[in-house]
């Protein structure tokens, strides 16, 4: 009888050998399941990325002077965010947002776009509607909500008087003052139909002469430590087509 009830409270080695096969399978079969997951979200991945690349290049169709623009300012802003020490996730995602902060120039008529003069006032005004009409671009994706800060607000001003909203400080997310202060550098160091490129330490120095007036302190030491350790240095342009682009002033519209 007491045998009987070890026999009936211990299961056999067999038991065992078949429990640990079944445990073994849907271990593996889960780990086959994690995979495809995997798989699928980077090829969801690849397949947004792509589609940011095509509205970026439409956008250097249409304003073929500023071609590589965008991806030297995606270039230059994830190294400032890389030498702020942000965790990585966060620099992809400023990265993306300065590869589209643009984007909402297609919305803009292209007579505006590739002006070769001075802006008008009504001009302007216009030009100055693309950081909002990018934020409506990307914002019927809905995996990409978290790089709209920076496309929306990277014309505002670290004291205020930027546009959209006219934000200031603190206000100002994350994303657009590392995006502003990528989009200048490019700006100053690349030559458009009314300035030569200028000379790279100059640019640095001007950059920060307006740290806490128009930048953010914070983001002009991370730009300037990046440069002077090398990891932000003017990418060459690549050769522009022979066609008017838009009158842009020293920092970028």
């Amino acid at each position: 009888m007491a045998a009987r009830l070890v026999s009936a409270a211990f299961p056999s080695g067999d038991d065992l050998a078949a429990a640990y096969r079944r445990l073994s399978a849907a271990y593996e079969q889960t780990l086959r399941y994690a995979a495809d997951v995997k798989g699928l979200y980077q090829q969801v991945q690849r397949s947004i990325y792509q589609s940011l690349l095509g509205l970026a290049n439409a956008l250097e169709a249409k304003d073929p002077y500023t071609r590589g623009h965008s991806d030297r300012v995606a270039a230059y802003a994830a190294a400032i965010a890389f030498e702020m020490d942000l965790p990585p996730a966060q620099v992809e995602q400023i990265r993306l947002s300065a590869l589209l902060h643009d984007v909402g120039k297609i919305g803009v008529d292209d007579r505006i776009i590739r002006k070769p003069t001075a802006l008008s006032e009504e001009e302007f005004r216009i030009m100055k509607t693309h950081p909002i009409k990018g934020a409506a671009i990307m914002s019927a994706i809905p995996q990409l909500a978290d790089v709209i800060p920076g496309m929306k607000y990277h014309h505002e001003k670290w004291s205020g008087g930027g546009y959209p909203e006219g934000l200031r400080g603190e206000q100002i997310p994350m994303q657009a003052r590392i995006v502003t202060v990528a989009d200048t550098f490019d700006a100053m160091t690349t030559t458009r139909p009314y300035q030569q490129a200028m000379e790279t330490d100059y640019v640095v120095e001007r950059i920060k002469q307006f740290a806490g007036a128009r930048y953010d302190p914070v983001v002009v030491a991370a730009f300037v430590q990046a440069y002077e350790k090398g990891k932000l240095t003017p990418i060459p342009v690549r050769p522009a087509l022979e066609e008017p682009e838009d009158a842009w002033m020293v920092e970028a519209l």
